[in-house]
């Protein structure tokens, strides 16, 4: 723990005095958490045997309207975190996370929610030897999720604040590998807050931006792709192919809609079908099932300059093969190459149950 500490605050320091602070407006964070692992799945039950604590360190600088969609999210900040939690069941043994993370403001700045995305290592995985008790991390490399929402009384003296609110860890390989029901810990936090310029008076830019903007349709081709495992153990890795069409329409500078249509090969569901037909003959399934399956979805995009966040919401109209139910989300983020192109990392869920984190390149018609 101590070393991961030291490299931490060694990374702090380096970027530290590597800038301009004063025009570039840093401060730091270190807070505490206490709290429980929510069962979201009676799967976890037996895992949740204490309250886990851990710290969330951050790194983090003010934006003051340099891009213009700074003015029309009240200028958020951002930044870098790390996160150590103790769950307090050995199973599964201890996390640790570098995340980088936004934070946007509320009511005169005294209110903040942060949200932040990363990866995690877990130091105690399933291993069907010995460690077959952890059905919630399949891998050691997990990808990870935080929100934090506080009340902020900085600069209390010189530098020195305080910050106190709650928060949730989220932990999920998105089935990159089996087993995978993941865990959540809602917590209580106590922070403190250093302003590295507490003598400085914020100047903000573009105070009087508007949100007034809008496009035409656009057409859009998306290829999407990734490794992903069944939930039967030992079945394997297999790639997967997502071939996605839709028109969008930017509505103003924050937000666009969408809807189109879906077509997904997922051979880990080929190897699922074929496993349950021999393993449970009695479940009715004869083994040649379709594993294809196509869906449509209408969605919403929110804009950060030539970052997104996505939320698509789908319903399959091919299902040959019953898995996790017809309706299915995704959730993640697009970001502009070029006038065209974008790229984008999504992850596909079924209610609270990940199928697959996907990489996607995609192409938007003029």
């Amino acid at each position: 723990m101590k070393k991961w500490l030291a490299v931490f605050i060694c990374c702090l320091t380096f970027a530290l005095y590597g800038q301009n602070t004063t025009d570039d407006s840093v401060f730091l964070e270190a807070n505490y958490f206490y709290g429980s692992i929510v069962e979201h799945n009676k799967d976890v039950a037996h895992l949740i045997t204490g309250h886990p604590e851990g710290i969330i360190l951050s790194y983090n600088k003010r934006s003051f309207g340099e891009k213009p969609w700074q003015a029309l999210y009240n200028y958020p900040d951002f930044g870098f975190s790390f996160i150590y939690q103790d769950p307090k069941e050995p199973a599964l043994g201890q996390t640790y996370g570098l995340y980088a993370h936004y934070s946007f403001y509320f009511i005169k700045r005294m209110f903040r929610f942060k949200i932040g995305q990363g990866i995690a290592y877990a130091t105690n995985p399933f291993d069907l030897e010995t460690n077959f008790k952890n059905n919630a991390y399949g891998s050691r490399l997990l990808s990870s999720t935080f929100v934090q929402g506080d009340f902020i009384l900085p600069r209390l003296y010189k530098g020195l604040g305080l910050h106190i609110g709650g928060s949730l860890v989220h932990y999920s390989n998105a089935n990159f590998r089996a087993p995978n029901t993941s865990t959540n810990t809602l917590a209580v936090h106590l922070g403190l807050n250093y302003d590295l310029d507490y003598t400085t008076d914020f100047e903000y830019q573009n105070q009087e931006l508007t949100n007034q903007y809008k496009e035409p349709w656009h057409f859009n081709a998306v290829l999407r792709f990734g490794l992903n495992e069944s939930d039967y153990v030992s079945l394997g890795q297999h790639p997967f192919l997502v071939v996605s069409a839709f028109a969008d329409k930017r509505l103003n500078r924050r937000s666009s809609i969408l809807g189109g249509v879906d077509f997904f090969m997922s051979r880990f569901l080929k190897e699922e079908i074929e496993y349950r037909a021999i393993a449970f003959p009695r479940e009715g399934i004869a083994g040649d099932e379709d594993w294809k399956r196509a869906g449509v979805f209408v969605g919403h995009e929110l804009h950060f300059g030539p970052l997104s966040f996505l939320t698509h919401v789908g319903y399959y109209f091919y299902y040959p093969y019953d898995f996790e139910g017809q309706f299915y989300q995704r959730v993640g983020l697009k970001h502009k190459i070029s006038e065209n192109f974008h790229g984008s990392l999504a992850l596909k869920l079924h209610g609270a149950k990940a199928e697959a984190l996907a990489f996607g390149i995609g192409y938007r018609f003029n």
